[in-house]
């Protein structure tokens, strides 16, 4: 479990085919505190640590890991959010993040607010149940609050501080720029029991 509070941008040094996964090679700071088979959130996804060398950590995406998200993206040299899961004690900055992308999406618009930064996503009418206004997103793993929802052009909007913007890979985001989005939990269990309901 994760909370969408990135602790550093790592990059990516190398990317490799081992039959229909996807090998990946992650340099950050934390690396000696890292041990094999442990979580690490990756642009909001979850995946478990396989490799740990000197300047590098290698985790494998699968197949349909990289069918639902944007890991077909990174280049070398890529920047990539990363994320330790939760200690239990910690305090709880964000919201709760599974690490499970639900989709992606694109970017129609960014905004420099002279400030602070606004961007806005297109989504399909089929997600438009898990979207609240004021309510939480997980866009490339950072916990993000939606501040605007048009549901006539289907896009919402999130605003992003300094901090959040110079620290994630949020500064990188254009338009046409493709994100990992995981919805908020709590919405999706509401929207399932309503489902059921109905």
């Amino acid at each position: 479990m994760f909370t969408g509070i990135v602790e550093e941008t790592g990059k990516i040094t190398g990317i490799s085919k081992q039959n229909s996964n996807t090998i990946i090679n992650v340099s950050c700071s934390f690396i000696d505190e890292l041990k094999i088979n442990q979580s690490v959130c990756h642009n909001g996804i979850c995946l478990s640590i396989s490799e740990i060398k000197d300047e590098y950590y290698q985790v494998c995406a699968v197949k349909e890991t990289m069918k639902k998200s944007n890991l077909d993206y990174l280049e070398i040299g890529s920047l990539i959010n990363l994320e330790r899961c939760m200690k239990a004690g910690d305090r709880f900055d964000g919201h709760f993040v599974q690490g499970h992308v639900d989709c992606t999406l694109d970017c129609v618009r960014v905004q420099d607010l002279n400030g602070s930064w606004k961007f806005s996503f297109k989504f399909d009418k089929t997600h438009q149940k898990y979207l609240i206004p004021q309510g939480s997103i997980s866009i490339n793993g950072v916990s993000l609050t939606i501040s605007k929802i048009n549901t006539e052009k289907n896009y919402f909007n999130v605003d992003i501080i300094p901090y959040t913007f110079n620290n994630t890979n949020l500064k990188n985001i254009e338009i046409n720029s493709t994100v990992n989005i995981e919805f908020d939990i709590l919405a999706k269990q509401i929207a399932n029991l309503n489902y059921f309901k109905s």
